[in-house]
């Protein structure tokens, strides 16, 4: 290059500088007013979530008063309904959902700040679940089996539980559905979670593993996709999802099947993300504890039967629900294990127990059934 090419290139970059100057200029200059903008807003909005928190405080010393509980999901539902018919937008709706149940997590924070229960160790989906129901202002509580979180809230050692009921792919989680038949604590809520499972081992790739470690659900909601990639593989049931990854954070031989908060957790490398063989997987997660829940305007009935050994029994059964005008959105068969062939029937149906058709469907079907058990009304996750 001669001396004057180095020149006119040295010239070109100066120019190029200074009109990347220019352009810096412009565009601060452009975001200034705007930025000053956002952080007035800012400073509202701050004072505006303070003042809506010592209104909560204050609603605290009248349920102290009169003996109220912190959490009312009808309550919490309703304000999330209200804010979303409200809400002009830009925002979507769900996201608008998801700011006030922080906002109301918080607030309910400084009332008591709630335990709950869930399967753990920590990572799993039903942690995820937990504070998609609760916002995250609030203490969970891992517990090593679904029995175990039964136990947790039955003693009082928390105040919910949060338990898987059934999957898209699967069905249903058959150890919930036989504790409900046991337990006195009711469900007072539900959430419906996307699943995503992820392959993960402490490696970036799967040279050294030799078995694949998830919960039952997980390993047969992933079975194809497993049978297709990696048919070598031994595969093994765990408690959770969250303690396959946490065996293969400690053994290079071991992958696991997890959400990726898992994989974070347990600083495991994701090998492979979304393996469901379901795309549009989902999990239902139920909520349990001692609350009975008010008519939110949008809720469903869970409730178990038993049909005495006729011809005709379960037609007859579920007539009422017909002739009252509610429709069942669930039913699903469990065996009574008494060895004659006699089966429990889970049902779920809209609305609530309160509701007049619904109440009086309920009150036939007692008259009907061999056994009946209302498990709660809660508000609908559709």
């Amino acid at each position: 290059m001669t001396s004057e090419d180095k020149n006119t290139a040295r010239e070109e970059t100066q120019q190029s500088g200074a009109s990347q100057s220019e352009a810096e200029r412009a565009l601060g200059a452009e975001l200034a007013p705007l930025r000053e903008q956002i952080d007035t807003v800012d400073r509202e909005l701050l004072a505006m979530l303070n003042r809506r928190a010592q209104l909560a405080l204050d609603v605290g010393e009248v349920k102290k008063k009169y003996g109220a509980p912190v959490f009312r999901p009808e309550r919490e539902l309703q304000v999330v309904r209200k804010v979303q018919a409200a809400n002009p937008g830009p925002l979507l709706g769900e996201s608008v959902a998801s700011i006030w149940r922080e906002v109301m997590s918080a607030c309910r924070g400084l009332e008591k700040p709630l335990e709950i229960a869930f399967l753990g160790p920590a990572g799993t989906f039903s942690e995820q679940a937990l504070y998609a129901h609760f916002g995250h202002e609030v203490s969970g509580v891992p517990c090593p089996s679904i029995d175990e979180v039964f136990r947790a809230v039955e003693a009082g050692t928390v105040e919910y539980g949060v338990v898987p009921v059934e999957n898209s792919t699967e069905g249903a989680v058959s150890r919930t559905l036989d504790l409900f038949l046991q337990t006195s604590l009711k469900i007072s809520g539900e959430i419906a979670l996307k699943v995503h499972h992820n392959l993960m081992a402490s490696s970036p790739d799967m040279k050294s593993v030799k078995v694949v470690r998830a919960h039952a659900q997980a390993l047969a909601q992933c079975q194809h996709w497993l049978s297709a990639n990696y048919p070598h593989l031994e595969r093994q049931a765990v408690s959770s999802n969250a303690e396959a990854a946490r065996m293969a954070s400690e053994d290079p031989t071991v992958a696991a099947i997890a959400g990726e908060s898992a994989a974070n957790r347990y600083h495991l490398h994701v090998i492979r993300p979304h393996i469901q063989d379901d795309p549009h997987n989902r999990t239902r997660f139920a909520v349990i504890g001692r609350y009975e829940t008010e008519p939110s305007g949008s809720d469903q009935t869970s409730m178990i039967l038993s049909v005495p050994n006729k011809a005709g029994a379960v037609y007859q059964l579920l007539a009422p629900l017909a002739e009252n005008g509610v429709s069942m959105c669930r039913f699903e068969s469990r065996p009574a294990r008494s060895g004659a062939w006699e089966y429990y029937f889970y049902v779920d149906v809209e609305g609530h127990q309160h509701e007049p058709p619904v109440a009086r469907a309920i009150e036939t079907l007692r008259q009907n059934a061999a056994y009946l058990k209302v498990l709660g009304s809660y508000p609908s996750s559709k």
